[in-house]
């Protein structure tokens, strides 16, 4: 209140002042002096009406004043007092409280670390002791208790003990201890006794490999079995993990996979007091392979044995994990060994169990079967999870198994064909053809049965008067490699079991036919490349082979359109294709060697010094070797192609090598400028030589008297032989015999030879002369 008092009491002086300043200014104005005088009473009363109401208040609000004025002293008073005094306790209080603090903090990890030691020191004591009683699940047990206090102690940054790292040392050495005595008693509990290692490899030395199996379980409780310790103390130590690889890797070479690849190998067990014994022994096999249910009976065994008395040996869980079981030993050994073990059971088992006939593949039945109750018989014993495995699928899966298996046996057996010997050959005729049995046609299902079944009144004659003989389209007789003869066998053997096999595994089949005559383009020309060039019998015989094959492709198709796949009925079951590409590589073929044979030919005529002055003997002799070298060539091809090619193949290959020795032989001499009479005669000679003894080269068959209707028949096959015998005529006629010959270009001579090359043989031969004269001016 004495506060408000004052407040107003100044409000009122201000007031006051204000009014004053106002009136002084209202004096100041001229035309508002009249109104003074009235104005000035007024205030002054307004004034003291004022300072009477508002002067207690201002009494009081000076009282107030003081008031406030000492109690900011005491304020200042104890605020230096508490800045002097209490400040400087609080911050040694604080300083106290964070020593305290640390030093508790101190003493808790030291009390920590000291609790540490002491478990450590404990877990070592009573492993000690559980090692001497052979409790070896507990010594472990201990070992990891210690371990786990170790970790934590050297987790521990800033407080580092020079005493850990001889704990360390400590527990190194006792985990070793153990591990050498768990070690000790494993090889007691599973003792093997193997052949030397380089004998490994072979059924005799699989015959002294043994497996001793000790400590035969008995009616006391399994957890306290020397095996249940060791391989749980293991499994503490983290150790379990390296020790079944390695049995499992003795188990595979020594005991699975031999009785896998050996059908001879049996096993044998013998159950002692103490001790099973696993062995073998060897019988004589009824096959090569090993039936699966043989094999799976056999395995089977030896996991029952490994159950019964090693691996049936649960391991402890963690609480968290304990839903789930507990883990069998037997299940690790099977994660660890089973796709090994099935690889080799498929590759080595399953895949020669797969039909090579698709009529046996209902057979095939019996060993899914007993796949499925092996694999059952595994996951009783927990060798096995419990979802499927590629052992099972593969089973299943029998009919792509069997495809691809017959797909490859198809292209193998087409392969070892290709790369045999081509000069081992077969002869060709047109009656013959592939031994199949015969396929009815498309529409057999619809044709009449009997005759009866023909109406009686229809006579229709549907043959033309006109018919083509019954080997029109046959191949003409030749020989062809043994083994593409086989070849074509083998595609018209496989398309037939292509129609009697499912959708899938036809289209495989008609695909490796075709793969196969693929094969054959690439394969043949490269792996005989050398002896096609060199020989030309090979090369004539190759030639055969092409085009065997591509008179076959021609209807190949056609014969099992309708008995395939109905997607390859709809026009893909072709072969026609191919013909092209076959006929093409024999015939390149055989004209490379034509290219080789007349580069010989055109070589030894070379020889022959141009055929110029023969009256000089070296040079006679020189062109008489030329020509018997020829001759002795053509003769040597005459034989190696006889009963090869066809006869009309035969004549024309040698029609054009005889026509290349003959065309060479009438360019040289035709090209001489002078031939005297000795020359002409010596050149005539040779040229007999040619006329007489060329014919003799066609020897297409065996038979010598039916040679000779093609001998007959050479100047059907040398394109020049009649302009050899026309050079022949001029080398010994006179010049109105000549002209005669020339006949005013109508002439035989003028159907062999230009005038040009006529009028340049007459120069050659006789002397300028006026009869030479008017002789070369009647050749025109």
């Amino acid at each position: 209140g004495s506060l408000v008092e004052a407040v107003l009491a100044h409000s009122a002086r201000l007031d006051k002042e204000n009014l004053g300043i106002r009136i002084g200014h209202l004096g100041s104005r001229t035309d508002l002096v009249p109104l003074l005088p009235p104005l000035q009473g007024e205030v002054c009363a307004m004034i003291n009406n004022k300072y009477h109401e508002f002067l207690p208040s201002l009494c009081s609000a000076g009282e107030l004043v003081a008031q406030v004025d000492g109690l900011a002293s005491s304020i200042d008073l104890l605020k230096d007092s508490i800045e002097r005094e209490v400040q400087r306790d609080l911050n040694v209080a604080v300083a106290e409280f964070t020593e305290l603090k640390q030093q508790l903090e101190r003493d808790t990890l030291v009390l920590s670390v000291l609790k540490k030691l002491q478990e450590f020191d404990s877990a070592i004591k009573e492993y000690n002791t559980a090692l001497a009683e052979k409790k070896y699940v507990t010594a472990a047990q201990q070992l990891e208790k210690a371990r786990s206090g170790l970790k934590t102690l050297e987790s521990r940054k800033g407080f580092e003990l020079k005493i850990l790292k001889a704990l360390g040392t400590e527990l190194t050495v006792q985990t070793q201890n153990l591990l050498y005595h768990l070690g000790e008693e494993w090889q007691n509990l599973a003792v093997w006794k193997l052949p030397p290692s380089k004998e490994s490899s072979s059924l005799e030395s699989v015959m002294h490999s043994e497996l001793h199996l000790h400590m035969v379980p008995s009616k006391e409780d399994i957890a306290y079995l020397p095996t249940t310790s060791v391989l749980q103390a293991f499994a503490i130590l983290g150790e379990l993990h390296t020790k079944l690889k390695i049995f499992g890797q003795l188990l595979l070479k020594y005991i699975l996979k031999p009785l896998i690849l050996y059908p001879a190998l049996q096993p044998l067990t013998e159950e002692q007091s103490d001790v099973f014994i696993l062995r073998f022994k060897s019988e004589k096999p009824d096959r090569n392979h090993s039936s699966p249910m043989e094999v799976f009976s056999k395995i089977k065994l030896i996991f029952q044995v490994l159950h019964k008395y090693l691996l049936n040996v649960p391991l402890e869980q963690p609480v968290e994990h304990e839903e789930e079981g507990r883990v069998i030993i037997a299940q690790l050994l099977g994660d660890m060994i089973w796709e090994e073990l099935s690889d080799c059971l498929i590759q080595n088992c399953l895949v020669n169990s797969i039909p090579t006939k698709s009529s046996k593949l209902e057979q095939y039945i019996e060993v899914i079967k007993s796949t499925e109750e092996f694999e059952s018989a595994l996951k009783d014993m927990k060798f096995l999870k419990g979802d499927t495995t590629d052992l099972l699928k593969y089973a299943r899966n029998v009919n792509s198994h069997f495809a691809n298996k017959k797909c490859q046996d198809v292209i193998v057996a087409a392969r070892n064909l290709m790369t045999s010997e081509i000069h081992n050959t077969v002869k060709i005729t047109p009656e013959s053809c592939v031994a199949l049995p015969k396929l009815p046609g498309p529409g057999a299902d619809h044709l009449p049965q009997n005759p009866s079944d023909i109406p009686h009144n229809t006579t229709v004659n549907l043959e033309s008067e006109s018919k083509l003989s019954q080997y029109t389209f046959s191949l003409p007789t030749c020989r062809i490699s043994s083994s593409v003869e086989k070849l074509m066998e083998l595609a018209y053997q496989t398309l037939l079991e292509a129609t009697a096999s499912t959708d899938q595994c036809c289209i495989q089949l008609f695909y490796s036919v075709r793969n196969i005559f693929q094969l054959f383009y690439d394969v043949v020309p490269t792996y005989h490349k050398e002896n096609l060039q060199k020989l030309p019998q090979l090369a004539a015989i190759h030639h055969n082979n092409c085009m065997y094959i591509a008179h076959h492709l021609l209807t190949l198709g056609h014969q099992f359109r309708y008995r395939l796949s109905t997607i390859l009925c709809n026009g893909a079951a072709t072969f026609v294709d191919l013909v092209p590409g076959f006929r093409r590589l024999g015939m390149e073929c055989f004209l490379a060697q034509m290219r080789v044979q007349k580069g010989e030919i055109l070589e030894r005529l070379a020889s022959a010094r141009n055929f110029s002055n023969m009256d000089d003997e070296e040079n006679y002799s020189a062109a008489n070797k030329a020509i018997r070298q020829v001759l002795h060539q053509l003769k040597r091809l005459g034989k190696v192609w006889q009963d090869v090619l066809p006869v009309n193949i035969y004549c024309k290959a040698m029609g054009t090598l005889l026509n290349t020795a003959l065309s060479e032989m009438v360019t040289r001499i035709a090209a001489l400028e002078d031939i005297s009479a000795e020359d002409a005669d010596r050149l005539y000679s040779l040229c007999r030589t040619m006329v007489e003894e060329g014919p003799q080269v066609f020897t297409p068959l065996v038979e010598e008297d039916k040679n000779k209707k093609y001998q007959e028949e050479v100047p059907v096959y040398v394109q020049r032989w009649m302009t050899f015998k026309e050079l022949m005529i001029i080398l010994q006629a006179n010049l109105q015999e000549i002209v005669d010959q020339w006949a005013d270009g109508k002439g035989p001579l003028a159907a062999e030879f230009s005038a040009a090359e006529v009028k340049s043989l007459i120069r050659a031969l006789f002397q300028n002369t006026e009869r030479r004269a008017a002789a070369l001016a009647k050749i025109k």
